[in-house]
């Protein structure tokens, strides 16, 4: 009996539902050509092994009435780990068309043309046709400055009757200048022929991240361990979500739930509320600021702790932790953040502060980073957050001013939307042009709805509810020996009394210089004590009216106590009154002392 009882433990380790749908839990299954990992499946396979042998030896020992060896029970707790579940390719839809270029030859007999009559002698190249546009390369002759190509653009667009067209000089790696034609009718590329793909197939790492295919038809494969944190930024409508989707379905499709956990954070809450309950999930999406907050402290704490963990290890990164420690591996974390700008409005500082304190530290202990936004601008997309996260997604933007905002550069105005973008890393020094994968709805039912199926999410609460306490350098908390100035009772007071706010009156009262004065204000405006600076005139007090009430509150207490005193005093008096007025009646009766007062009277009136 003890024998069919452990064993039904160990297929319940191994089959998650009543169907006995069965989740992969060998290495050698997972990645065939993988040599090491091929290896460690072997000797589980010895563990399954050892645990029979020690069943057998349970029987035995049930039967004297001893208790369960506790070392059997450490080896069928280690057979669940390493969960991995192989996601059919029939789960997305297998969508593939051809684009058409239209008439290549006359459009580049067009060019030639068209540079030859403003003085620009060229040699027609290689023609490159890819799903969105097609490029036509060309060599300008000795003595023709790229500037003078650059500068043809518009008319080079009038002659083709295409708009807008892009004129990429140089082509990286090569000695030619690129011009590239909007196709007429464009191709979709699906993710189902990306994940087929030779380069994805013969990828190094699994985190690599499928984004399509450049203008000569590649596949474009990067490593996000590699970024190793991405930024994705464009106008609403130009793909971002699907590129996010993208993403975080090939992600799912190379890691199991014990190699890669996801944290979700969706303001709009109609992006991610679809992934809910999968069981990469760390907790469920995050929808709320302070909880998002939360999380990225939560994060930081766990870097430090990471840090922690491999130099007492001796081991540099989180690849050499887990090669050397399998049966205590760390999984790799992963930060999705849908709109950072509904963050950034929010909480700027504490947000910013966090993002850029993980994306300087986070890569060598498995935490990444990818950010998305629709609001390209300075105060979103700040410069700390571009010098610390060099790989970028740009898609169409509204402005050139918003395409030099994500890549530094334009291009991005120039796009034609839906998954056209360019990608910026720091491998290139210019962006490659791709056209998107494209993941629709349906195909993330069918990934989310395979995975609830073998099996169930575990949330950690403490990553959104518990506020941890983490020195971030530029947050709020961490500029505590600010906020705590032993002149901002007398500034408020001086600043209550005058009922205005200014540095020099500041400079005046407290005899302090500009700058501790200046930032004697800005504290006051964090605490919501003045307003915002309006020019030269004084800064409005906000909370002037508020200390007058509690000022006039004390004096009102002190006011009521001195009457309470004179009152009793009063009444002190007026008993001795009363019977000094007593005795006098008595002197009258007797008359025999009634000249004195007289007289004093007397006295008082001469």
């Amino acid at each position: 009996m003890a024998r069919e009882r452990v064993v039904e433990q160990v297929e319940e380790d191994y089959y998650e539902d009543e169907n006995e749908e069965t989740v992969i839990n060998d290495f050698s299954q997972r990645d065939v050509e993988d040599e090491d990992e091929y290896e460690e499946g072997t000797e589980e396979d010895e563990d399954e092994d050892t645990v029979e042998e020690d069943i057998d030896e349970s029987d035995e020992e049930e039967d004297g009435g001893e208790a369960e060896d506790p070392e059997q029970m450490e080896l069928i707790h280690l057979s669940k780990r390493h969960r991995q579940i192989d996601l059919p390719l029939s789960l997305l839809s297998k969508k593939r068309s051809k684009p058409t270029s239209g008439d290549i030859e006359s459009n580049k007999e067009i060019i030639h043309k068209t540079l030859k009559n403003f003085g620009i002698d060229v040699d027609m190249g290689a023609v490159n046709i890819g799903p969105t546009v097609t490029q036509y390369t060309f060599k300008p002759a000795s003595g023709v400055k790229v500037s003078q190509v650059m500068s043809l653009q518009n008319d080079l667009a009038l002659a083709l009757a295409a708009h807008p067209i892009r004129i990429e000089a140089p082509i990286p790696g090569k000695a030619l200048i690129g011009i590239e034609v909007p196709n007429v009718a464009a191709a979709q590329v699906g993710l189902h022929e990306l994940l087929q793909s030779e380069e994805f197939k013969n990828r190094k790492s699994h985190l690599s991240i499928p984004f399509g295919r450049d203008v000569s038809g590649k596949p474009l494969i990067a490593n996000l361990d590699k970024m190793p944190h991405l930024l994705v930024a464009g106008a609403t409508g130009s793909g971002k979500s699907v590129c996010i989707n993208t993403i975080l379905i090939s992600l799912l499709y190379q890691n199991g739930p014990d190699d890669l956990k996801l944290i979700m954070v969706d303001p709009k809450r109609v992006e991610f509320t679809m992934y809910d309950n999968i069981p990469h999930l760390l907790t469920p999406v995050i929808t709320n600021v302070q909880k998002t907050i939360n999380a990225l402290r939560w994060c930081v704490n766990e870097m430090d702790r990471r840090y922690d963990v491999l130099s007492n290890a001796k081991k540099r990164d989180i690849a050499g932790y887990n090669k050397a420690n399998p049966d205590a591996t760390m999984p790799f974390i992963v930060f999705v953040i849908d709109e950072l700008a509904d963050l950034m409005a929010t909480s700027p500082r504490e947000v910013e502060a966090a993002i850029v304190r993980l994306a300087q530290m986070a890569r060598a202990v498995g935490i990444h980073l990818v950010l998305a936004t629709q609001r390209p601008s300075v105060d979103v997309i700040t410069g700390l957050i571009k010098a610390n996260i060099t790989s970028r997604c740009a898609f169409n933007t509204a402005s050139l001013v918003d395409s030099r905002t994500i890549i530094d550069m334009s291009g991005a105005e120039k796009l034609l939307g839906r998954g056209d973008m360019l990608y910026l890393s720091a491998a290139s020094p210019k962006p490659t042009r791709v056209q998107g994968a494209l993941v629709d709805e349906e195909d993330v039912g069918n990934v989310v709805q395979y995975l609830k199926s073998k099996a169930k999410a575990e949330y950690d609460d403490e990553v959104v509810t518990t506020k941890v306490n983490t020195n971030i350098p530029g947050s709020k908390s961490s500029d505590s020996s600010e906020d705590q100035d032993e002149l901002l009772p007398q500034a408020k007071d001086v600043i209550v009394k005058a009922q205005k706010a200014s540095a020099s009156l500041l400079q005046r009262r407290l005899r302090v210089g500009y700058a501790r004065a200046a930032r004697i204000l800005d504290i006051l405006e964090e605490q919501g004590f003045i307003g915002p600076a309006n020019g030269a005139k004084p800064r409005e007090v906000l909370g002037g009216q508020d200390m007058t009430e509690s000022s006039y509150d004390e004096s009102q207490d002190n006011f009521d106590e001195d009457y309470e005193v004179a009152e009793e005093d009063l009444d002190e008096d007026d008993e001795i009154e009363y019977e000094e007025v007593d005795e006098d009646e008595v002197i009258d009766e007797d008359s025999d002392e009634d000249d004195e007062p007289d007289d004093d009277t007397d006295d008082d009136q001469s």
